[in-house]
């Protein structure tokens, strides 16, 4: 669970999100608005990217910002956030999905299980050899999210997640999302895609003129 305590922030001198007051709790929250409101910055603050100029984050009931750094980095661990487009490391798809287990100190046999265990849930175990970096950004996509999913984490962030993914991936990533609710993961999903929300989640945050503002979903209906 993470939550944003009167959070402000700004890239220069001007607030982009003002004494934003939000619980991204438990299954899933739709973040959407307009381009340019704020909604990466919103993920961002809340994987504890970005340090607030005012108020504080906490990731399951810890301000990241005010504890010693090694306490921060295994806070961190516990929220992963996915980039609308992701970066790839140098080397393989394998050892990209490999790299936040490696980290992580994990053994290297269950390294290997769970590299393939998340290649073949997301249709790329073909792809495991080939070079990350010259990947499709659909196949990019999937391989971030499989990076994602191999550390398991309690906190998942999505900025625009269907941008690229063909009707298939789509298909994917809500069975995905809905086996990760099931499982007590807290997900966030900022996207254009108002079908994606509608089909995953009735709890909207709508974020425009430097706020969020949490609209409750009743009888598969948005009161937006």
């Amino acid at each position: 669970m993470i939550e944003l305590k009167g959070v402000s922030f700004a890239y220069v001198k001007e607030d982009v999100i003002k004494d934003v007051n939000l619980l991204l709790g438990p299954g899933v929250t739709a973040i959407i608005g307009p381009n340019g409101s704020g909604k990466t910055t919103l993920l961002k603050l809340a994987a504890g990217i970005y340090r607030p100029r005012v108020g504080e984050v906490l990731i399951d009931g810890i301000n990241p910002w005010s504890v010693p750094e090694t306490v921060k980095t295994s806070i961190r661990r516990n929220v992963v956030y996915i980039h609308e487009e992701p970066i790839m490391l140098r080397g393989s798809v394998a050892d990209n999905v490999a790299y936040g287990l490696r980290i992580r100190k994990l053994p290297a046999d269950e390294v290997v299980i769970r590299t393939e265990e998340v290649l073949e849930v997301l249709g790329i175990k073909h792809l495991a050899h080939e070079k990350a970096q010259t990947l499709s950004a659909g196949q990019k996509q999937r391989v971030a999210l499989a990076r994602a999913l191999a550390v398991r984490p309690k906190n998942l962030l999505l900025d625009e997640p269907t941008a690229n993914l063909d009707r298939c991936g789509r298909e994917t990533l809500m069975e995905l999302v809905k086996d990760l609710v099931r499982k007590g993961v807290c997900i966030a999903i900022a996207t254009h895609d108002r079908l994606l929300a509608f089909k995953l989640t009735d709890r909207v945050v709508f974020v425009e003129n430097k706020t969020a503002i949490f609209v409750e979903g009743s009888g598969g209906r948005w009161l937006i």
